[in-house]
């Protein structure tokens, strides 16, 4: 954090541990998810389409190693590039073959590939994998990251957003990682129609007490053709405004642990695909609204986050 940014930025939080600017090589797979294809539920969660928001990824007709050189390129030329993380986005990225999972991380053994981040679901983290990571990260010293989708801690708005898992599969998925000493970053979406400030709080200080290392913040976007788009064009649902979201996310933030990197403070998604999306204002004038009001209110990442070493007494 500095004067001109009361959050941690992913961006300072990856050039402290590698020294200098990291950047993302995006790679798509061709997958499903537990949640989609019966095996959990059909459909999976209320708000996902059938891209499993991987609209800036390369086709899957490419190979992983094919995706990673050919942004690599793009990449290295555009921003002049040294160290890259391999970014497996869309759907549930360890919900496959174990001989397939191998053969994939496989391919990103890399020259200038750092690290590794894989999104998936709390409820596809296994063992076997885990344990082939962990013998990896040895052998080739590329760091190891998973993303979860947490979403929120009200277990009741889970079950709306038809998540196929509750809390408790989240935080056993999130121990397995950190007992291999890999780092996980959470999900989660901020205006939530069922959620209050409240669940908004305990989301961040859940974040907090169980040692993760970065969040991903999300505002609730409304894809196309998703149950959601039913639910808001039926008048089921009413979405937050823009000023209620911004308070929500410093909150969120003002309860966050201090050390905990933010990759993003509001999502985004392509107009043509989406009913509603943030407001019809561009995701980096939300940011900067929300690093002002900060400022200006002298709040800042974790000055509420007092509740780790009990209640002070004396």
């Amino acid at each position: 954090m500095s004067i001109n940014n009361p959050y941690l930025s992913y961006s300072d939080y990856l050039k402290d541990i590698y020294g200098e600017k990291v950047y993302k090589l995006p790679v798509k797979l061709n997958l499903t998810c537990p949640n989609r294809d019966g095996n959990v539920s059909k459909g999976g969660c209320i708000f996902c389409n059938e891209k499993g928001g991987s609209f800036e990824n390369l086709d899957v007709s490419f190979s992983v190693k094919e995706q990673i050189l050919k942004n690599k390129d793009y990449i290295g030329k555009k921003y002049n590039a040294k160290k890259y993380i391999v970014y497996f986005q869309n759907f549930s990225n360890t919900y496959m073959k174990y001989d397939d999972f191998i053969k994939i991380i496989n391919e990103c053994n890399i020259e200038d590939i750092v690290g590794i981040d894989i999104s998936t679901r709390p409820d596809c983290i296994y063992d076997k994998q885990l344990d082939f990571l962990e013998d990896f990260n040895k052998k080739t010293n590329i760091d190891i990251y998973f993303e979860l989708g947490l979403q929120t801690t009200n277990y009741h708005t889970l079950d709306k957003l038809n998540r196929g898992h509750g809390l408790s599969e989240f935080i056993l998925a999130v121990n397995k990682i950190k007992n291999r000493n890999f780092k996980v970053c959470a999900h989660v979406i901020i205006g939530l129609p069922w959620d209050n400030e409240l669940d908004v709080i305990e989301t961040s200080k859940m974040i907090s007490v169980l040692g993760i290392n970065e969040v991903k913040i999300h505002s609730l976007y409304i894809p196309k053709n998703t149950v959601l788009e039913k639910m808001y064009s039926d008048n089921k649902i009413s979405l937050i405004s823009l000023d209620e979201y911004i308070d929500l996310v410093i909150v969120f933030l003002r309860y966050l642990k201090k050390d905990i990197a933010v990759q993003r403070l509001v999502g985004r998604m392509p107009k043509e695909e989406s009913v509603f999306c943030n407001w019809n204002t561009s995701w980096w004038k939300i940011r900067d609204l929300i690093v002002e009001k900060m400022i200006n209110s002298d709040f800042y990442q974790g000055d509420l986050c007092n509740y780790l070493d009990g209640i002070v007494f004396i």
